[in-house]
């Protein structure tokens, strides 16, 4: 079983990743995951950071000659802020202390951070609270993406609607059997803030500069889509082995997501079984279906066709221009205080999702198929796939 953890604070030194459990022998550089990690800073509608920050990672250990040793993989992203956060956020008891944090935004993590761990300075849930963690998470992910494309399965994602704007074209994945999720996802790289069409995007970016202008945030709606992934990961046995709800917990632990969806779920809730349902149909020498409404999963299991996930990314909790919160000092009435962010940060989210996406699908494949090496795992699941539709013939013609 593959495992990660990141540490690091926002305007800390740096962030840290540790990958343990891939096999040996898997190619990867550091420009594959640097430009993970610039897909995740762009996109219209960010912050100030991102101006600051530019995102390189240093593998301290468990890659030798752009090959992983099967050993622990740990990497650094280095925070360029840091240089002007030292004082703040020194580890060193120092005399002159920042002033505390008191006054708590409202939609963040400041209050209950502090409530929880018996803080008395919001700083300090504000800087593990922040989104900035998920550049730690993108870099490890990459590792699992690059393991999936050695088995021909691909992740990518593309921004639906910002701040309740939606396409008149709107291209629904549930009613194909095929898509070519690397040709959508980046054409929607091409976009600043990750859509497919155009005029979309115009009436997007029309948004945003009226949110700014308003000392506002918008949220909104993405897509990630996995394709190539074989039928048998996860399992209906346990709950916890249940492939749908490990996305699920993977893609809503992204900062702001507050709602996730596998397949064409919240449609299908309204319409009839007979309307929802894929037929399962026998074509080329294959099991397939005619629709995708489950998304690729059945009963907590790959079923072999493209897992859908979309996902829903709340506005930024802090505002420009911000609404009412209490000063805990005193506990009287005052404004939220203003924290430096992003108006917008959906076309990130969905390449973060896209990482998470990926980790999750790469824990199941080395739990079905793993072994020390990628070569061993690559003989498990050619095995597999070979003898999978005839083992199935010769179960049911006994």
């Amino acid at each position: 079983m593959i495992e990660l953890t990141t540490a690091g604070e926002s305007h800390g030194k740096g962030l840290v990743a540790i990958v343990s459990g891939l096999p040996s022998n898997l190619k990867i550089t550091r420009d594959y995951i640097n430009q993970q990690l610039k897909r995740r800073q762009g996109g219209y509608g960010r912050g100030l950071r991102m101006k600051i920050e530019s995102d390189k990672v240093e593998i301290i250990s468990g890659v030798r000659y752009s090959k992983t040793m099967g050993s622990p993989i740990s990497m650094v992203i280095w925070n360029k802020d840091w240089e002007n956060w030292k004082e703040i956020m020194s580890v060193d008891e120092i005399s002159s202390k920042a002033q505390k944090v008191s006054i708590p935004r409202p939609g963040h993590a400041d209050l209950v951070g502090v409530t929880k761990y018996n803080l008395d300075d919001i700083r300090n849930s504000i800087e593990r609270s922040s989104a900035r963690e998920t550049a730690a998470r993108v870099a490890a992910c990459t590792f699992a993406r690059k393991f999936l494309e050695e088995f021909g399965i691909f992740v990518g994602s593309y921004v639906e609607s910002i701040g309740g704007v939606y396409s008149q074209n709107y291209f629904n994945p549930y009613t194909t059997n095929k898509i070519d999720i690397q040709k959508l996802s980046n054409k929607a790289d091409k976009s600043s803030v990750r859509v497919l069409d155009k005029n979309l995007e115009e009436k997007i970016i029309r948004k945003i500069k009226g949110a700014k202008k308003k000392g506002d945030t918008l949220g909104g709606t993405f897509y990630v889509i996995a394709t190539g992934v074989p039928v048998g990961l996860g399992s209906f046995s346990s709950y916890h082995s249940r492939l749908d709800a490990d996305l699920s917990h993977a893609i809503i632990s992204i900062n702001a997501v507050k709602g996730v969806e596998i397949g064409d779920a919240f449609n299908s809730a309204s319409h009839y079984g007979s309307q929802v349902h894929d037929e399962i149909i026998f074509k080329n020498n294959m099991i397939s279906r005619r629709t995708n409404r489950a998304g690729g999963i059945e009963g907590g299991i790959s079923n072999g066709m493209p897992i859908i996930i979309r996902a829903a990314m709340k506005p930024i909790a802090t505002l420009m221009n911000p609404i009412g919160t209490i000063d805990l000092k005193d506990f009287k009435s005052v404004d939220a205080r203003r924290e430096r962010s992003d108006f917008v940060a959906v076309p990130a989210c969905s390449v973060i999702a896209e990482s998470m996406t990926a980790w999750v699908i790469a824990k199941r494949f080395i739990e079905k198929f793993g072994s020390d090496s990628i070569e061993e795992t690559r003989d498990n699941y050619k095995n597999y796939i070979n003898k999978t539709l005839p083992r199935l013939k010769n179960n049911f013609s006994k």
